[in-house]
């Protein structure tokens, strides 16, 4: 399903260059198919310019939300390759984004303590099976190359009789230049979604980008 996908999108991506979309083999194209492949996170997608559709090729894990394709064909449609810089920032680090970042566009972060509380330990083999790469951050920290050239992290407290458990997301400070906010949230969004609380997996009543 790519409801959240405006149509656009996969009009733009029809027109453009296979060879630009597919530099740095950043993924394949099909030109019979009229389809793009590409790795995202560990796994495989197939964006389908014809019928304007993703989809994922595995059900290993649970499927991603929506929200997750749109940062899909966005990624594909960026105009340039992202260097990372190994600079750490929040969402609110990007422009407008402490006044984006509230509301609806709360990142769901409370879903990730939801689930493992002060189960650090837990918290660090979960993040390890999604290939995370541990980081001298917080009580415990991960970074996941989500595409070959985005990278984020995920920091995480646990509690005690003052401060509730907590998860953070970053991001390298190169995607300031990259990423519209929407797509910063549809990123994160999967994030939270991802590690959260099974169950948790429906969007905020209202909540759009």
């Amino acid at each position: 399903m790519t409801s959240y996908v405006d149509r656009n999108y996969f009009a733009e991506l029809k027109k453009a260059s296979a060879a630009e979309i597919c530099r740095n083999n950043r993924c394949s194209y099909n030109p019979s198919s009229m389809c793009y492949t590409i790795s995202i996170w560990g796994e495989i997608y197939t964006i389908d310019c014809a019928n304007a559709k993703i989809s994922r090729n595995s059900s290993s894990s649970p499927p991603p939300h929506e929200f997750f394709y749109l940062f899909i064909i966005y990624y594909l449609l960026l105009p340039q390759d992202i260097r990372q810089v190994g600079e750490w920032i929040s969402e609110k680090d990007f422009p407008g984004g402490a006044t984006f970042f509230r509301g609806p566009h709360l990142l769901p972060t409370d879903r990730i303590s939801s689930r493992f509380g002060n189960d650090i330990d837990g918290f660090r083999e979960y993040c390890q099976s999604l290939g995370g790469t541990p980081l001298p951050l917080a009580d415990a920290a991960f970074s996941f190359a989500i595409t070959g050239d985005i990278t984020i992290a995920v920091l995480y407290w646990t509690g005690d009789d003052d401060f509730p458990a907590e998860a953070k997301i970053l991001y390298d400070k190169a995607n300031i230049k990259a990423l519209p906010l929407d797509i910063v949230f549809a990123l994160a969004y999967e994030v939270c979604q991802r590690l959260g609380a099974p169950g948790s997996d429906n969007p905020r009543q209202g909540q759009t980008l």
